[in-house]
């Protein structure tokens, strides 16, 4: 650990330690013993963008140039801050939002020269020391420190985090990013089971880019999410991670054969269908950072398959709105029963939908009425045939990626299939799309939902109305680097009123995915698992005893003390 950085955040975490438990308690031979005991894996962390400053918690330091330069050329880059323990992808959760410290540059010009000048980089949300695990033995060392000393852990990945459950003040961290294990397997059979499939096993850092080309490679399509640098093992996998293949595949809870992962109690356990089980189902559903730390996953593969694709874009204007939108409803639960699955976009305005059961004729037909309103409105409808998953994502995706370097904070319902099926509904849902293109701009629509995918009831702990909708439907906000705490206050509130006075509305008895859900959702035991959650919970409880794991509206969630900085709605 350098002698420096630990003054310096010594000298941070004396003034700003608000639980019982301060990591400053902790005598350094206790530290030091763990670094041991990590293979001198302890690290010490630091704001991402400190190198740009020449202020660290009101202490002078000095401006670290080549590495400035380097943040400030790759601020928006996913796969740059992909390498940062300290880095999010959206740059909120390094920052603590209800005082409005942190240390931010300019996401629309990083390299804006006034924005460090002279300010102060706070610590925010970033964990002042993390263990870069490498062996499942760092995560139980980790465990048992824990339990002895108090310090609250908290877990990371890939910074993916819509959520902010990645990030903890005065946490020790545990970085999972280095578990970069992956392999094929023509015939895999979980342990202590009989049946064979073929399969991937990821080791829990690896992104969904990674393990897409080994899938090509291998003449398979794995069904994973919609960003290069996600993880396909972690939060994604055990939140009801989904994928515009969905429709036609499942989510990512119904593909996983086989889990390996270091619970709370300290043992290294195979979680599959043949053993652990009751942990196997909490897993595929329950969340992440809640029942321990996955190590390594491995999930069912299809065989490469050729996929329809249609890319429609059109010109939005006052008039032709309100029909696009009844072709989307009149059609989406017909689409869904077809396979068709995709996104609705903000810009370009249109939609990307994939289908891997139709032929191109059956596709072209299924979207005649979308693509002649398309070349009615100054658009395009190309609708192709792709060899399979992976050229499907080289081409429109990677391009496409949400950004990151920024703020952003969403909220979302799960759309169910019944609205779409009685005029009443269908017309409620058009209104409800006009009403929210007005107040946020164009929706951007996931149509992720499992609907043409045969289930087993109960064999998962995701909300059951993942079941039952066609369309996750969200809405969102962003604020700049510079907002004031009001102003945050005021982006995470439209979100929130909108969701709990509209979206909840449209479909009051349904829920929603829980890693884009709202952040303040008071109901969220049901919202994000609905009858699943006392089971859940349990679960929670055997393997998790000492409550070491808490996270933001988890399962288990201790409340708001020992969570993010979440500004109060209430001022």
């Amino acid at each position: 650990m350098n002698p420096a950085l630990a003054l310096l955040l010594a000298s941070f975490l004396s003034g700003s330690q608000t639980s019982s438990t301060s990591i400053l308690e902790v005598p350094q031979a206790q530290w030091r013993t763990l670094n041991a005991s990590v293979g001198g894996r302890l690290r010490t962390a630091t704001p991402f963008s400190l190198p740009c400053f020449s202020k660290y918690n009101g202490l002078n330091v000095s401006v670290d140039e080549t590495a400035c330069n380097a943040i400030q050329a790759n601020y928006t880059s996913s796969n740059f801050r992909l390498e940062s323990f300290s880095a999010n992808m959206n740059i909120e959760y390094e920052t603590c939002m209800s005082t409005g410290s942190g240390c931010l540059l300019d996401t629309s010009n990083p390299q804006n020269p006034i924005v460090p000048e002279g300010a102060s980089c706070d610590q925010g949300e970033i964990p002042p020391y993390y263990i870069d695990v490498r062996v499942p033995s760092d995560i139980q060392t980790a465990f048992r420190f824990s339990e002895r000393t108090q310090v609250p852990l908290s877990i990371k990945n890939t910074g993916h985090d819509y959520v902010g459950r990645s990030r903890r003040r005065n946490s020790l961290g545990l970085w999972t990013h280095n578990l970069q294990t992956m392999s094929y397997h023509p015939k895999f059979v979980p342990e202590l089971c009989a049946t064979a499939s073929r399969a991937i096993t990821v080791g829990a850092g690896i992104t969904f880019e990674q393990v897409y080309k080994v899938a090509e490679d291998n003449d398979s399509m794995f069904i994973g999410g919609y960003a290069q640098t996600i993880g396909a093992s972690g939060g994604w996998m055990m939140g009801g991670g989904h994928s515009v293949l969905s429709p036609s595949f499942g989510l990512g809870v119904d593909r996983v054969l086989e889990i390996k992962i270091v619970t709370p109690d300290g043992n290294l356990r195979t979680a599959n269908a043949c053993q652990n089980t009751d942990l196997f189902w909490a897993l595929r559903g329950g969340g992440g950072a809640t029942f321990g730390v996955v190590v390594e996953s491995t999930h069912l593969v299809e065989k490469r398959n050729p996929i329809q694709v249609i890319n429609m874009t059109f010109t939005p204007t006052d008039t032709n709105l309100q029909e696009f939108f009844e072709i989307l409803v009149n059609n989406s639960a017909r689409w869904g029963e077809q396979g068709w699955g995709g996104h609705v976009n903000r810009a370009p305005a249109g939609l990307i939908y994939v289908n891997p059961r139709l032929s191109l004729a059956d596709a072209t037909t299924s979207m005649a009425q979308l693509s002649a309103f398309a070349n009615a409105n100054n658009g395009t409808a190309a609708i192709e045939t792709l060899p399979s998953w992976f050229p499907f994502f080289t081409r429109f995706i990677v391009e496409v990626e949400a950004p990151v370097g920024s703020s952003r904070v969403l909220g979302s319902r799960l759309i169910p299939k019944t609205l779409f099926e009685s005029v009443a509904g269908r017309a409620q849902l058009v209104t409800h799309l006009l009403k929210q293109t007005a107040a946020f701009g164009l929706p951007y629509i996931p149509i992720v939902a499992p609907v043409a995918f045969n289930y087993t009831p109960g064999a998962t702990s995701v909300t059951p109305a993942w079941r039952d909708a066609l369309w996750h439907l969200g809405v969102g906000a962003t604020w700049s680097y510079n907002s004031s705490v009001a102003d945050i206050r005021a982006a995470l509130a439209s979100v929130h009123d909108f969701v709990r006075e509209d979206l909840t509305a449209l479909a009051p008895d349904s829920g929603a995915y829980m890693n884009e859900a709202d952040v303040y959702e008071s109901n969220y035991e049901y919202t994000y698992w609905g009858t699943n959650y006392e089971r859940l919970l349990a679960i929670k409880k055997k393997y998790d005893p000492h409550g070491l794991l808490d996270c933001w509206r988890c399962v288990g969630w201790k409340g708001a003390a020992n969570s993010p900085c979440y500004p109060s709605l209430s001022g």
